[in-house]
């Protein structure tokens, strides 16, 4: 549970210092940014696979429950509740159209950081029960990947409230606070793990389909509108990295 906070309070940092950006530029390079997003895509989606569905198979069957069932059910309940959430915020979002994009942006990225924490904490909690095929490594490079993507999010989060009229502390603190979920719900999903260890495999396929869901509606859209060839090399690259790294240790 304790490496688990501090995995996230890592993740939570990196929105932090992506944030403070917001004090010493007034715009970005949309090219860089996209690399990056590419490559957190790709990070996260082969730690859907390595981090989370792995082990959750793995366990199933050392388990002797219907593996195909159990995280099939689990990865598509993550996807569906990601995506339901995204509809509730857009319709409840009824704001003048000068803010509705920077308040559904920062509405997203807070939303969408509650699984990622979660994804996190129950990672480094199986590593406490000895789950086949989960290793420090594979949680390690989650937090990695998922704080590197969290950087772009605290700067996409602070700069339009600038640009929209907000002082310099005020863009900042409100980017910062997108990620603070994170260590909070890090810590639940290591709780989870830990205590309720019959639906661990539930949980571990839910947080691999809630971070495909995420990567899917957020992340490739984004980093593919404007560039879209640069952001395909940083998601093979991504992925390659994750893959290559896992495989490795």
């Amino acid at each position: 549970m304790l490496q688990g906070l501090i995995a996230t309070l890592f993740t939570y940092g990196i929105t932090a210092l992506g944030a403070a950006f917001v004090f010493v530029f007034k715009n970005y390079n949309q090219k860089i940014l996209d690399v990056m997003m590419g490559m957190a895509a790709g990070i996260m989606i082969a730690a859907s696979f390595w981090s989370l569905l792995s082990p959750a198979i793995s366990l199933c069957e050392s388990l002797n429950r219907p593996a195909y069932f159990e995280t099939s059910l689990g990865f598509i309940l993550g996807g569906v509740f990601i995506i339901l959430s995204d509809i509730i915020l857009s319709k409840k979002n009824k704001v003048k159209e000068k803010n509705k994009r920077t308040l559904l942006i920062t509405s997203a990225v807070t939303l969408h950081n509650i699984p990622e924490g979660m994804a996190i904490g129950v990672a480094f909690g199986s590593l406490a029960l000895n789950v086949p095929e989960a290793s420090i490594i594979s949680a390690i490079l989650l937090a990695v990947g998922i704080g590197i993507q969290n950087f772009p999010e605290g700067l996409c989060v602070a700069l339009p409230l600038r640009k929209n009229g907000f002082s310099k502390q005020k863009s900042f603190l409100i980017g910062q606070a997108s990620g603070i979920v994170e260590p909070i719900s890090g810590v639940i999903g290591a709780i989870f793990a830990l205590k309720v260890q019959n639906i661990l495999p539930f949980l571990l396929s839910f947080s691999a389909g809630a971070m495909i869901s995420v990567v899917a509606s957020e992340l490739i859209p984004d980093s593919f509108r404007d560039n879209k060839n640069l952001a395909s090399i940083g998601l093979l690259l991504g992925f390659a990295i994750m893959m290559i790294l896992d495989i490795s240790f």
